[in-house]
């Protein structure tokens, strides 16, 4: 392993969060972007048939040292890392609507959630999930939000092209008025993960259960995990009506 691998390996190692080849570059004023490319390919491969229990992965359009999947269990039930703090619902909601819109406005968001979106906008944009963008050139102007390289991290994506297809996704990414006057049969769409939507009429917001296989088997909270990539990072949902959203209808 050469000087500048091992340069990298510190870097990647002491950073929280994924470092770009051009921040890397910096390490060393001869190092061109080639030698850089190099080291990485040296560093991966070292990790890989050596057996070391972190990998290198490219994520958030950069490289990041991190916890093989494998091993992210045992270290989660541990405790030996602190946990983030947890999305809700409602928090979800809102980043992939953002995710596949973006750049999208408040009043947007508001329309295809039914309810109103100030909270959890500003609570994502506290934890750097999301950022504004720039602004719509409809009346008043108002700010575009898009996601952020934070954003990438926690999902585990190199960019936004890896998103998984918006065809295959929740109708809750579609307007409610849209969604409900799709629906056939009962009304009711089983989703991927078990997750069945069920929409209301009126200005009701569509409502989320999960699948369970008997009544008896149902409860009033639904909890959902979202990985953050090969990290023991996890980021889990609560069904339970949101503070933030809370906060939001009474601004």
């Amino acid at each position: 392993m050469n000087d500048l691998t091992k340069l990298i390996e510190a870097a990647l190692f002491s950073s929280a969060h994924a470092v770009s080849v051009g921040e890397l570059k910096k390490l060393s004023s001869e190092a061109a972007k080639e030698d850089v490319q190099a080291s990485l390919e040296e560093l991966k491969r070292a990790l890989d048939e050596q057996g070391h229990g972190i990998e290198l992965v490219e994520v958030a359009e950069g490289f990041q040292l991190l916890t093989r999947p494998e091993l992210a269990d045992a270290i989660a039930d541990a405790r030996i890392v602190s946990r983030p703090r947890k999305l809700s619902v409602a928090a979800l909601e809102t980043l992939a609507i953002i995710a596949y819109r973006q750049p999208v406005g408040r009043a947007e968001i508001e329309e295809i959630r039914g309810v109103a979106a100030d909270g959890v906008l500003k609570s994502l944009h506290e934890r750097n999930l999301i950022d504004i963008v720039g602004r719509s050139e409809g009346l008043g102007r108002p700010l575009l939000y898009g996601t952020t390289g934070r954003f990438l991290e926690m999902m585990g994506l190199k960019d936004l092209s890896e998103l998984p297809d918006l065809d295959n996704l929740s109708v809750a990414l579609r307007p409610l008025a849209v969604s409900v006057a799709e629906d056939e049969g009962d009304g009711e769409e089983e989703l991927a993960g078990g997750v069945v939507v069920k929409p209301r009429t009126g200005s009701e917001e569509a409502e989320i259960t999960p699948a369970a296989e008997s009544p008896a088997d149902q409860a009033p909270d639904s909890v959902e995990e979202v990985s953050e990539g090969s990290n023991v990072e996890e980021s889990e949902i609560g069904t339970e009506s949101d503070p933030e959203e809370r906060g939001s209808e009474t601004e």
